[in-house]
């Protein structure tokens, strides 16, 4: 009932106050996602409304994902009311994550709650975040969201240098791999039929540890109380390509679930839009 309440008033104020509303507008008529302003109303509150929930089921059901069974064979299971699955052909993908890698992995749909999940799976995942203002609401994240049973797997790590050292620890190693990277060394690529900046730092540690293997998680909603969990191996030829053609179908099918549509995505190459 808090969860419910809590959504319901965060995504009211969000909407009241246009937050975002122009960078998600801009975005939206950007990559055409939308066929008039009207679609482009209802998508921004859809977003708004999904964004909610999701925050909700973070602050008031996060306990859930500390009690999911760890052993795969005990899915699908009920746990608090939701039911949690496994999607078809994830599990031995899963079961090669446990051996360390790269996480590449995006704001769609309630991406914070995936980190749990594969720690309870017995997943050696570390992810590097960069802290968040203020910092009471940084210890929050840290302690309470990306932490499970007292074990916190985000990092500060702030070098390539120190990726590679958790690579080379057997850590399965989470990058939150957005679009429109700022810095010299972003290489060219296309999301959503448009051109964007892509985040040079999957391809650095792939040049200098090859063999390391790519992976993708995603959280399918069925409903209002059935969580299934998504992952896949992705080929590591141009991997910001093919995340950003996996992450691009996603998107196109399901726009009211990614929030990189807050963000400004295309601004380095198409700074005009906004």
């Amino acid at each position: 009932m808090c969860a419910a309440i809590f959504a319901c008033v965060a995504c009211n104020a969000l909407c009241l106050a246009g937050w975002k509303r122009k960078t998600v507008l801009a975005n939206l008529h950007h990559v055409g996602i939308v066929a008039d302003k009207a679609c482009a109303r209802r998508l921004y509150r859809e977003i708004l409304r999904n964004l909610s929930r999701h925050a909700a089921e973070l602050l008031f059901r996060f306990g859930t994902f500390k009690r999911l069974p760890a052993a795969l064979s005990a899915y699908p299971c009920r746990v608090d009311g939701w039911n949690f699955e496994i999607a078809d052909g994830s599990a031995d993908v899963l079961d090669k994550m446990r051996g360390g890698g790269i996480f590449l992995t995006a704001h769609y749909g309630n991406y914070e709650a995936i980190g749990p999940w594969l720690c309870c799976l017995g997943i050696p995942l570390t992810a590097s975040y960069i802290p968040v203002k203020p910092a009471w609401l940084n210890r929050i994240l840290e302690g309470r969201i990306r932490a499970v049973d007292g074990y916190r797997y985000s990092v500060d790590a702030r070098t390539p240098r120190e990726f590679l050292r958790l690579l080379d620890a057997g850590k399965l190693f989470c990058l939150l791999a957005d679009q429109d990277s700022r810095i010299p060394s972003a290489t060219d690529g296309s999301f959503l039929g448009k051109p964007v900046h892509n985040n040079p730092l999957p391809e650095f540690l792939l040049d200098h540890r090859p063999k390391t293997p790519v992976f993708v998680c995603w959280m399918e909603e069925r409903g209002n109380a059935t969580k299934v969990l998504h992952a896949v191996e992705i080929r590591k030829e141009s991997v910001m390509d093919s995340f950003n053609d996996w992450l691009g179908g996603l998107v196109r099918e399901h726009p009211g679930f990614w929030y990189g549509f807050t963000h400004r995505r295309f601004m380095s190459k198409e700074p005009g839009i906004y």
